[in-house]
């Protein structure tokens, strides 16, 4: 694993968590949608409330999902810190963690450290060269 991988991860998991959190978003308008019709039509008695049943079915599993995810990620982001700071040349180090850790756009980078864009580029370059991936990952994933 690279070290730009290994850093991407943070966001990559960050990226999955704000995903559910859409999914539920898009599961609790369904389930607040979820009105009875009058008719005389007889119908089954558990039709809506068996969709409603799921939608929070659903919700519920994708909520126990993201506070995995969360403490993983809170986890993550502590390794990555630790990581960060072994790379010895400050300005890299605030570099990788506005990137890799604040998920800030190269442009804002360029702007708050007062470089050109270019520059920034050249800087993550040397900086990513510093960066010591820990030995758990260096097969491509992490060993447990």
């Amino acid at each position: 694993m690279t070290a730009k991988e290994y850093l991407s991860q943070a966001r990559y998991l960050d990226n999955r968590i704000k995903s559910k959190l859409l999914q539920i978003d898009s599961l609790n308008e369904l389930a607040t949608r979820c009105t009875p019709s009058y008719s005389d039509m007889p119908k089954s008695p558990n039709r809506e409330g068996s969709r409603m049943e799921s939608a929070i079915l659903d919700i519920i599993e994708l909520e126990d999902e993201i506070s995995k995810d969360v403490v993983e990620l809170v986890a993550l982001k502590k390794e990555i810190i630790e990581v960060i700071k072994q790379v010895s040349n400050t300005e890299y180090q605030t570099l990788l963690e506005e990137r890799y850790l604040c998920f800030i756009t190269w442009e804002q980078i360029a702007v708050d450290m007062g470089y050109e864009l270019r520059y920034i580029h050249k800087l993550h370059g040397k900086a990513l060269e510093e960066v010591k991936v820990p030995a758990s990952y260096e097969g491509g994933h992490e060993m447990t």
